[in-house]
């Protein structure tokens, strides 16, 4: 099985990179998919499922159970639950065949499984740009705003990623390909990641 994982900075382009290239190489793509089973599974709300894998308990759960799931303390809470769901619905997915995960430190989870780890980003001018493209009409945060939240929501996913890796979220050292979509076309770029990445597999 080939198996793609994308950690993307907010903003960047990541998940569009991520779905145009599953339509390129004809593989399964998994983003929401994920929040989707585990809240129909545990009859919960998929906002409230998104919430707490994102942000959660990250800090108060020992280290050692985020990188191996070998031990999980007496009085294990829902939230802990909605973890190591995540960790078996990803691993299952990986299992069924050639598919692109987005986020969830899927490349630390799948790593026995060699995935092609694909990390995107951009400068923050040109991620302000693509967020108010993708904005609704009703929302109308200024330029500042739109900068805070971005920074915010890196922040909780290099906290999130850390928690899973000692490698940085983002170092270069922890992917395979690091793709700058400032000022790009990514429809224009995708052919040449997914031609990278079968020169990977090869």
């Amino acid at each position: 099985m080939r198996i793609i994982t994308v950690s993307r900075e907010f903003g960047s382009g990541g998940r569009e990179v991520g779905k145009r290239l599953a339509d390129e190489l004809g593989f399964a793509y998994y983003d929401r998919e994920i929040v989707t089973e585990i809240a129909s599974k545990h009859e919960l709300d998929e906002s409230y499922v998104e919430e707490t894998l994102n942000r959660g308990i990250l800090k108060s759960i020992p280290i050692h159970f985020g990188r191996t799931f070998s031990y999980a303390p007496a009085a294990i809470s829902n939230s802990l639950n909605l973890f190591v769901e995540q960790h078996r619905i990803i691993k299952e997915l990986a299992k069924k065949g050639d598919c692109i995960i987005v986020g969830r430190a899927a490349d630390i989870i799948l790593k026995d499984y060699k995935p092609f780890n694909l990390f995107v980003y951009a400068d923050m001018k040109a991620k302000i740009e693509r967020c108010r493209r993708r904005a609704s009409e009703n929302e109308k945060l200024s330029e500042r705003d739109l900068e805070k939240q971005i920074k915010k929501i890196d922040a909780e996913r290099a906290q999130y990623y850390e928690f899973f890796s000692n490698t940085p979220w983002g170092d270069k050292a922890g992917y395979h390909l690091c793709v700058n979509t400032t000022d790009v076309e990514i429809k224009e770029i995708v052919p040449g990641i997914a031609e990278y990445a079968k020169k990977f597999w090869k």
